[in-house]
């Protein structure tokens, strides 16, 4: 399967897709979100955490740079690289730990972490339109490829 586009007018379409991922994800897994300041990241990260069954407050992790989550049985971690000075600050914040159990980290900034980040299963791009957002998903292994399946299925 290749790359998978889609069109989202609105903030509530946006958190709607998430909400979607989060049922395509099952809460495991590695997304790297991609876009300029203001492109949707992190409310498609807040759908998506809702959608695993959050209740309360999903906030930027722009100055903390990691927001975690206990959902049930589920552990999601919410990353905002975007103030990271440099990559190997990652290792202080015990970066590798994350990825050791199946949890599901969502990264916002990933070019911030180069060389310090595994691969991701997803890179998520997000582009502004004239008066909505373009969604490009770009699987990156086996488990992408089955993401983006099950989302291009649903879409139909």
């Amino acid at each position: 399967m290749s790359e998978v586009e889609i069109y989202l007018e609105g903030e509530a379409a946006m958190l709607a897709f998430g909400a979607r991922m989060a049922e395509v994800t099952h809460g495991h897994g590695l997304i790297f979100l991609e876009g300029d300041l203001g492109a949707g990241k992190t409310t498609f990260s807040r759908g998506l955490i809702r959608g695993l069954g959050h209740v309360g407050a999903v906030k930027s992790p722009t100055f903390t740079l990691v927001e975690p989550y206990e959902i049930g049985p589920i552990k999601a971690f919410h990353f905002d690289l975007y103030r990271l000075v440099d990559p190997e600050e990652l290792e202080y914040l015990g970066i590798r730990d994350y990825f050791e159990e199946d949890a599901l980290c969502l990264i916002e900034w990933p070019q911030q972490g180069a060389g310090f980040l595994p691969k991701p299963d997803l890179t998520i791009t997000i582009s502004p339109q004239a008066a909505g957002r373009l969604l490009k998903l770009s699987p990156q292994g086996p488990r992408g490829v089955s993401w983006c399946a099950a989302v291009a299925q649903k879409s139909k």
